[in-house]
């Protein structure tokens, strides 16, 4: 069955009604997590909503006002997740969301054209391909292009979008004998129904499911942002097309913008501007590090000379790591003296080192770790490891400084 979204690919709302409504679960994700939502699988009588394939993912929309959040394809069938029962044989209306579906089109229409031309140009042949959320790629079956070869190629396929080119699209049997001259990477198992053939006139004939333009010249235009290395000896390119050129151009200009007030420069200086000040920065980082040392060697020498020292020393450095700890820890040593130190924000994430007498430290290390919402591990009188927040820092240390002071007055 071919949906109404594939037969007019430009309808953007219409009337059907529901064949079938039933509770379901969907996991969305949300905050970088995948979380459970309950709601109603609709299927319905036809549909201009595409379900996931061929590489594109679904549409958006609603039916009845209600936001469809999934569209997937079971058999011959178009599955429509919603969070609202709908009745069996009510008449509804379906809305697309038009931004994302034509920006969809743009993009699959495009891998086919590039998919083309890299095949008759340069005997490239594309295993698979990805339409991403802001750019999309092409995996190429070489393991490498020669110089020239995407600029030829992006000439070419602008050229046939300046071209008005038609692309057709034609319903075969699949006992066709017209299928075999098809180029295709295979149906699905579940497939059922005629077979869907793009056809970009004179350049490209295709077994597609999607959603696509009907003329080259609906693409504006193509740009091939560059290839990468890609798995098993392939090479993915990487492309955008129509508004996300657009798009793209605009933000690039914003960004240009706002590196000229930054650096100073004009566009053309802004690679050698930044090149300087990594440079300066690597300087003063290395000149930071010597600094931190030295000052770690004289914080212990410090407390040493002390002639009225305790068996406990705190310390918390806003810009100190690791190294700039354990040499405070090593100098001072740690046989008869409970160590605690920090560093990073305040009250924000950071590291910490607990030194001291062996049993203090395997006693209170996990206590201290706790406080300080962290993860590490400890052996032969040192604990340390990361702090997702020193705000308790002070509970920490009073317990620590406790400890000390009952150790120190023989009453453990």
């Amino acid at each position: 069955m071919a949906f109404q979204c594939q037969r007019d690919s430009y309808m953007k709302e219409f009337v059907t009604s529901v064949v079938s409504c039933s509770a379901a679960e969907l996991k969305l994700e949300s905050n970088g997590k995948k979380e459970k939502v309950k709601g109603f699988n609709v299927i319905l009588k036809d549909t201009i909503l595409f379900p996931e394939g061929g590489g594109q993912p679904d549409d958006h929309g609603t039916i009845e006002n209600i936001p469809v959040l999934r569209v997937t394809r079971q058999g011959p069938e178009a599955v429509h997740f919603v969070c609202s029962p709908l009745e069996e044989r009510q008449e509804v209306q379906l809305k697309l969301d038009w931004e994302r579906r034509f920006d969809h089109m743009q993009q699959h229409s495009g891998q086919h054209l590039i998919t083309a031309l890299a095949d008759t140009m340069f005997g490239y042949k594309t295993t698979s391909w990805e339409l991403g959320r802001q750019r999309s790629s092409i995996e190429l079956d070489t393991v490498t292009v020669k110089a020239g070869e995407m600029e030829a190629l992006e000439n070419a396929v602008n050229e046939n979008i300046r071209a008005h080119v038609p692309v057709n699209v034609q319903l075969l049997s699949l006992d066709d004998p017209a299928v075999e001259k098809v180029r295709s990477r295979g149906l699905p198992d579940d497939h059922a129904g005629p077979i869907r053939i793009i056809d970009i006139e004179g350049i490209d004939v295709n077994m597609c499911c999607g959603t696509h333009v009907s003329n080259l010249s609906h693409l504006q235009v193509i740009k091939i942002l560059g290839t990468e290395k890609g798995k098993k000896n392939k090479t993915n390119l990487i492309f955008i097309a129509g508004n996300r050129v657009l798009k793209y151009a605009e933000k690039s200009y914003s960004t240009e913008k706002s590196l000229t007030a930054l650096l100073k420069t004009g566009p053309d200086e802004h690679a050698d501007a930044v090149d300087k000040l990594q440079k300066t920065v690597k300087r003063l980082q290395k000149s930071n590090l010597t600094l931190l040392r030295d000052m770690a060697v004289l914080i212990a020498q410090n407390f040493k000379n002390q002639p009225d020292k305790d068996n406990f020393f705190s310390l918390h450095n806003k810009d100190g790591d690791n190294e700039f700890m354990n040499i405070i820890a090593n100098e001072i040593g740690c046989q008869d003296t409970v160590i605690f130190l920090t560093v990073g924000e305040e009250k924000g994430p950071g590291l910490f080192l607990l030194a001291g007498p062996e049993n203090v430290v395997t006693e209170l290390g996990p206590r201290v770790m706790e406080l300080l919402q962290g993860k590490g591990a400890g052996k032969n009188g040192r604990f340390q490891g990361k702090a997702n927040s020193l705000t308790q820092r002070a509970e920490a240390e009073a317990l620590l400084r406790e400890r000390s002071r009952r150790r120190s007055a023989g009453e453990e």
